[in-house]
Formats: structure tokens, C-alpha cells, sequence
């Protein structure tokens, strides 16, 4: 960002004198007082075409003009400085642990499945974000790393879009919830950020890996990390989502636990977790100012120069 600025706005006093003489050389023009030789006819010179010396025979005195403005410039301090946002405070570090598991490729969010919607959700959470570090860890029966936390949220946003279904990499449709959970406790164990927070989605019930999700979520806990679980689907409705263990593992990490049903629901979820987790970031405005009025100073030399050489040439006067 870039800011300009008069650093000594008094010195634009200085045009008050060449007003008043710009204003006594126009007047004077029509009221001079009449010539001490007179001819008894000029008519005769009428018709006689004005020669470019004559034309131009006040271009000395504009450029002296123009010379002296710049000069009331420049006395001014014309200054340039570019603006440098300086944020106090650090944002949050934040793994998005999303299940891959062929049962998430059920159509029921709104004709999207429920692993689409869960994709353009998070993305839309992504976007919102402005300083936070996010990450990606993705689970089926094994859990895999995507990104490390980061604040290039146009390549994460790639990254989460890219996700296949576990059949699409040949992997069997079971979910490792604990795993999952572990991996990206893993991933924010060394963060130095002032609030670590995990958002897990999943349609299903921990039956594959070799962690607990209990014992995973002990583990999040000791080291602060805060867990937000987000079911999709309902067990009345014959998923195997297990909403028991996710509102256990919330309740442990001092997250909260999420049921959604709809596109609408899942959603509203991601705009609550978006108002749960802020980190107040102060901004502080500095602006590096640098003198630009060697600039004017130049051309105004430039003119100067120029109007004393036609003075003494071209436009050279007689006493």
C-alpha cells in the first residue's frame, strides 16, 4: 500500500506572491497606459502574420512560472512511503482429520454425497480463515498426512478437493477413528500456536487401526489439543455412526461434539466452530516515508535553465 504525503504544508504559502503577480499581469494587460510614440495609422499592419517568436513570447516567463511551483513543491517535502502491516498475536493451528471411507459416498446432503458436501464445507471454513495454520490428514482404514499446517489456503483448498474415497486408492471400507485422531495429534504436537484444534469428520464407528479412540483422544488432551467431532448421519437411521464415542472424545479434549443430518446442518457447524475458535490479531499500521522532491527539484532546474538560455537568444530584448 502506498501513501503520499506534504511532510511542510506551510511552504505552499509561497504561491500567495505568485498569485498576486499572475493577477496584476493579467489585469495590467488591459490597462495599459497608451504608448509615448503614436502613428497616425497601424491598420496597415493588420494583416501582417504573427511570427512564432511572437507567439511564444511569454513561454520564458510560464516556464519561471511553473519552475517556481515545482521549486514551492519540493520546500513542501513531498513524501512516499509504503505501508507495512505489522499483526501482533498469532493465529491457530488446525488439522481438518477427514473420514474416506466408502460410506461417506452416500447421496444424501441436497443430491451432493456426504463426502462431496463435507469437501465443499471445509473449503468454504478454509477460505474464512485469515491466519491460521491449517492442515490435512485424511482416514479410512489407514490415516494419511495431506498437509502440514499452512497459510497457503489456495493449495489447501486443492489438496482437499484432490481426496479420493478409500475404494478409488483400493483401501477396504473400514474407518480407523483412533488412528486418525493420533495422526493428527501427531501433526500438531510441536505447535507453538496458542490453540491447537482438531475437526473430525466421520460417518462411522472406530473398527479398524490398532488406537483406541478413547485412548487417542487422552492423548490429544495431554498435550492441548481440543477436538470438535462432527457426525454425519444418525444412527436411528441405520448408520453406524457412533455418536456415544465422538461426544466422548469432545468431552475429553474440552471440544464439542456435532450431529449433522443436512448440508444445511453441516454448515451451521463449521460457522459455529468459525466463531468458537478466534484469536484476536492486533494490526499495527507503519509507513517507511522517503523524499521524493529531488524529482522537483530537477525539472525545476531543467526550466530555469531553459528560460534563461531563450531569454538571452530567442527572446532576447533590447534596452
Amino acid at each position: 500500500m502506498v501513501e503520499f504525503r506534504f511532510a511542510f504544508l506551510p511552504a505552499f504559502l509561497l504561491l500567495i506572491p505568485l498569485f498576486i503577480l499572475v493577477l496584476r499581469w493579467w489585469f495590467g494587460r488591459s490597462n495599459q497606459s497608451s504608448g509615448v510614440l503614436r502613428y497616425s495609422d497601424t491598420r496597415i499592419l493588420a494583416g501582417l502574420p504573427a511570427s512564432v517568436r511572437l507567439r511564444l513570447r511569454q513561454l520564458p516567463n510560464l516556464l519561471r512560472l511553473i519552475a517556481w511551483i515545482l521549486l514551492v513543491v519540493a520546500l513542501a517535502r513531498p513524501q512516499a512511503g509504503d505501508g507495512v502491516e505489522l499483526l501482533q498475536g498469532q493465529g491457530l493451528d488446525i488439522v481438518m482429520t477427514l473420514d474416506i471411507s466408502d460410506s461417506m459416498a452416500t447421496a444424501d446432503f441436497n443430491g451432493l454425497t456426504r463426502f462431496d458436501a463435507a469437501k465443499d464445507v471445509i473449503n468454504e471454513f478454509i477460505l474464512n480463515r485469515e491466519f491460521d495454520r491449517i492442515g490435512l490428514v485424511v482416514f479410512a482404514e489407514q490415516a494419511f498426512y495431506q498437509a502440514p499446517p499452512t497459510t497457503d489456503y489456495n493449495i489447501l483448498a486443492t489438496l482437499v478437493n484432490d481426496v479420493p474415497l478409500a475404494g478409488d486408492i483400493g483401501l477396504s471400507n473400514r474407518t480407523a477413528l483412533g488412528l486418525g485422531i493420533a495422526s493428527s495429534t501427531n501433526m500438531l504436537r510441536d505447535s507453538s500456536a496458542p490453540s491447537q484444534v482438531v475437526i473430525l469428520v466421520t460417518d462411522g464407528s472406530n473398527n479398524a487401526g490398532e488406537i483406541d479412540p478413547i485412548t487417542a483422544a487422552q492423548a490429544s488432551a495431554a498435550f492441548g489439543i481440543r477436538i470438535y467431532a462432527i457426525g454425519i448421519g444418525s444412527e436411528a437411521l441405520g448408520d453406524a455412526l457412533d455418536e456415544a464415542t465422538l461426544r466422548q472424545i469432545a468431552t475429553i479434549t474440552d471440544g464439542r461434539y456435532f450431529n449433522a443430518l443436512t448440508l444445511d446442518d453441516l454448515q451451521n457447524v463449521y460457522e459455529q466452530i468459525d466463531q468458537l475458535e478466534q484469536t484476536p490479531i492486533d494490526r499495527e499500521l507503519t509507513i517507511r516515508w522517503q523524499e521524493r522532491a529531488w524529482g522537483f527539484l530537477l525539472v525545476a532546474l531543467v526550466l530555469l535553465i531553459i528560460e534563461r538560455v531563450l531569454r538571452q537568444t530567442v527572446f532576447q530584448t533590447i534596452p
